[in-house]
């Protein structure tokens, strides 16, 4: 059977890094047909892509990776994760409605292409302001204040801005491989996600949260951040098949997952998301009262129901 990875190379210069080296290995001894591939690294046509392997894993979430993937899936390629489930994810104003239409913890969020804007929000909490289609903590900006905002540089594209939960000195990494939910815990930092974490112990509160998240974008691979909020743990991330450092035995979990993932074991249908957030409206009708707000300018309407 021929696998092809799609890697990321913005992450340095050793590409692919321990982990995955190992899992190539291990899928090289049952047998498999590894091909690895860096599309920034390419020349492609369009045109011309075809599918030519069993499977494609696709390990990086740039833009030319995802539009790659796009044209793979059109014709009938099988890809882990989905590509609509990657694109979704990589999208954080898509994502945090299907998470909060899920009733998963998350912070209360506004979307904006004018930070201008967000002046009344400021002055009555702190806001994390975030690319809505970025990496690795590029462009995050943290505003206590009218002053620091009017510092934050003019976004060519939209934003999606949280309300800021207080700062933890950790940060909760969650790693899923199917089945198994593994955490590990990190200085909290917007470079965290270069450092391996150290093993956490898993609560059954975040272990749900975890497996919710995958139902909700149709994952088998990947990872949460989660930080401890007022009341409880608060989902501030969702990524698709992330580094997995400092999971125990991670090359065999991940080369075992993808090895019974071409077997058919593992069922990523999109369709059954509609089914399981019916069943979750069914379950958790949770009304929100909405927060006290000084008056804002008719420009901004905060928690109420926009018609699109």
């Amino acid at each position: 059977m021929k696998l092809y990875f799609i890697l990321e190379g913005r992450r340095g210069p050793q590409v692919p890094g321990p982990i995955m080296t190992a899992v190539f290995d291990i899928l090289n001894r049952r047998g498999f047909l590894i091909d690895v591939a860096i599309t920034e690294h390419m020349v492609l046509r369009p045109e011309l892509l075809t599918v030519h392997h069993d499977l494609y894993l696709l390990k990086s979430d740039t833009e030319l990776a995802l539009s790659t993937a796009g044209i793979l899936h059109a014709q009938g390629a099988q890809i882990l994760n989905p590509y609509p489930c990657c694109v979704a994810v990589k999208d954080k104003i898509i994502a945090s409605q299907r998470l909060r239409a899920a009733n998963i913890p998350t912070p209360r969020s506004w979307v904006t292409g004018d930070l201008a804007l967000m002046r009344p929000l400021v002055e009555q909490f702190p806001l994390i302001i975030k690319p809505y289609r970025g990496f690795h903590g590029w462009g995050i900006h943290i505003v206590h204040n009218p002053s620091e905002l009017a510092t934050v540089p003019t976004p060519e594209n939209p934003v999606l801005i949280q309300e800021f939960i207080k700062e933890s000195e950790q940060d909760l990494k969650i790693y899923v491989v199917g089945d198994e939910v593994f955490a590990t815990c990190k200085p909290f930092s917007s470079t965290s996600f270069a450092q391996p974490g150290r093993p956490h112990p898993l609560t059954d509160e975040v272990r749900n949260i975890a497996v919710r998240c995958g139902q909700v974008f149709g994952l088998g691979l990947y990872g949460l951040d989660i930080i401890e909020g007022p009341t409880g743990p608060v989902v501030v991330d969702v990524n698709c098949f992330p580094g997995y450092k400092g999971v125990p035995h991670a090359p065999s979990l991940l080369a075992d997952y993808i090895e019974e993932y071409t077997r058919g074991r593992y069922d990523l249908d999109l369709s059954k998301l509609d089914e399981a957030k019916q069943h979750n409206d069914q379950v958790h009708k949770i009304i929100e009262s909405p927060p006290s707000y000084k008056e804002f300018p008719k420009s901004v309407v905060p928690d109420h129901q926009h018609s699109v």
